[in-house]
């Protein structure tokens, strides 16, 4: 087990962490999986299979790679302009089609001829390798938490930059078009193709619809590779699944004086379902979590309220387990509602839910090519690697049985979801370099290496 998983200072940085870090409390998620899956192993690093290896040191031994390499460091200031240019178009769910324009008319002053934007609003470019290789899907989100009308101006003090979704996810924007202009650039031709991908949905009630859409679409992609903020050495393999509901309580609602001891309140009848809810166990492994989000109701004061809703998520890193908390949940609301009924000695109390969101989970094993290549290429910069979960666009792919990880695009990064979120770009070349390689030996390069990612269906 690595030392990070293993100190004191990690769980307290766990407990700490609450919603300013979502790659850390991704790392909080996966350390009991990690450290079942290191248990039988010793505290070397992850071994990854001999033509792994040979494919990485075929890479970074080549002069063509290094160059490219090199060409990643000195784009860097470029890649800092589509930072600001494209975090300063308001990306809010489901109305990405501002920000989706722009990086279309970037891949075509790129170069990149095949470009399209679909039917979901998701902007995809294929850049042809020599046809004897996999698809592999390399993305980021285009949409950010935030609703239209917030401010997203940039602002720079101590060397952060500090804008609203600046790094979750407009940096893997960034970095996906710095790829795309290097590899032109230094004439690179990969034996497979890179499938580009700027997607919608993945935030908010966005229910990974862009995701979903690009694999209904594309049967030919054999994996993916989708960026977002996190740490250079941390390799995402866990998809976490969700489920949320708007659950709506009901009754005839009456005055606060003279309907009383006659009329059920919806709002008294949530809140014993809230309690109820709040009660409940969950199994720590797999990691299963609940939470009531929001709630609203009621018309005034003096008023026994005839409507009231609340919105719960349940999360869990396997199946079973969210179907099990979902029904214990509804089975607490449905007893909630007997008993405020009970209490006025009536029946007309009701309650209704709606689905609003359906994440479907997985993982990709931590011996797939995929993921050993992400392992021997943080090996390649002297990193280290730590699997995290999350729910994340992976998610689709893993539920499909499609390998799939996510890894960071370089820099630090803070603040997510509120509107001081900042970005360090101090070296972030750096982490733009090592997933960049990752890509190169899943998809091969001409004269250099074989493609390590295989492709899952026929010619």
């Amino acid at each position: 087990m690595s030392g990070a998983l293993r100190s004191g200072s990690f769980r307290s940085k766990c407990r700490a962490a609450g919603a300013a870090s979502i790659w850390l409390a991704g790392l909080c998620v996966a350390a009991a999986a990690q450290a079942q899956y290191l248990h039988s192993r010793s505290a070397a690093p992850a071994p990854v299979r001999p033509e792994v290896d040979r494919a990485y040191v075929q890479l970074m031994a080549s002069p063509t790679v290094q160059r490219l390499l090199d060409a990643v460091r000195d784009d860097h200031p470029r890649a800092t302009v589509d930072l600001r240019r494209l975090t300063e178009i308001e990306a809010p769910p489901f109305k990405e089609q501002p920000r989706a324009e722009a990086f279309l008319a970037r891949l075509q002053a790129l170069g990149l001829a095949d470009t399209r934007i679909d039917a979901e609003g998701n902007v995809l470019g294929l850049r042809k390798g020599r046809g004897r290789g996999p698809t592999l899907l390399v993305s980021a989100h285009l949409d950010t938490v935030f609703p239209a009308g917030t401010d997203v101006t940039i602002k720079e003090r101590d060397g952060r930059l500090y804008a609203p979704g600046i790094s979750d996810n407009t940096r893997g924007l960034a970095v996906l078009l710095s790829w795309l202009r290097v590899l032109n650039e230094q004439k690179i031709q990969t034996e497979g193709d890179l499938l580009f991908a700027a997607n919608v949905g993945e935030e908010e009630l966005g229910n990974l619809r862009g995701m979903k859409h690009i694999f209904a679409e594309h049967p030919e992609i054999d994996g993916m590779v989708a960026l977002e903020p996190a740490p250079d050495d941390s390799v995402l393999i866990f998809g976490t699944a969700s489920r949320r509901y708007e659950v709506t309580f009901e009754g005839p609602g009456g005055h606060s004086f003279g309907a009383f001891g006659r009329v059920p309140s919806a709002i008294h009848g949530m809140g014993r379902a809230i309690a109820k809810i709040a009660d409940l166990k969950t199994p720590r492994f797999p990691r299963t979590t609940f939470t009531v989000g929001t709630v609203s109701g009621g018309t005034s004061v003096n008023t026994i309220a005839p409507q009231a809703r609340m919105a719960i998520d349940i999360r869990s890193d396997a199946n079973g387990p969210l179907l099990a908390t979902e029904k214990k949940i509804f089975a607490a609301i449905d007893a909630a509602v007997r008993e405020e009924n009970h209490r006025w000695g009536v029946d007309t109390l009701r309650v209704s839910s709606r689905l609003i969101g359906d994440r479907p989970g997985g993982r990709t094993p931590s011996d797939a090519p995929i993921v050993e290549a992400a392992v021997r290429a943080n090996t390649a910069f002297g990193r280290r690697t730590v699997f995290r979960g999350g729910s994340t666009d992976a998610n689709v792919p893993m539920s499909l049985g499609i390998p799939a990880i996510v890894v960071g695009g370089g820099g630090l990064t803070g603040g997510f979801h509120a509107l001081d979120e900042w970005i360090d770009l101090h070296e972030a070349w750096r982490g733009a370099q090592n997933s960049l390689l990752t890509v190169l030996g899943l998809v091969g390069v001409q004269g250099v290496s074989a493609p390590l990612l295989a492709k899952r269906l026929p010619p």
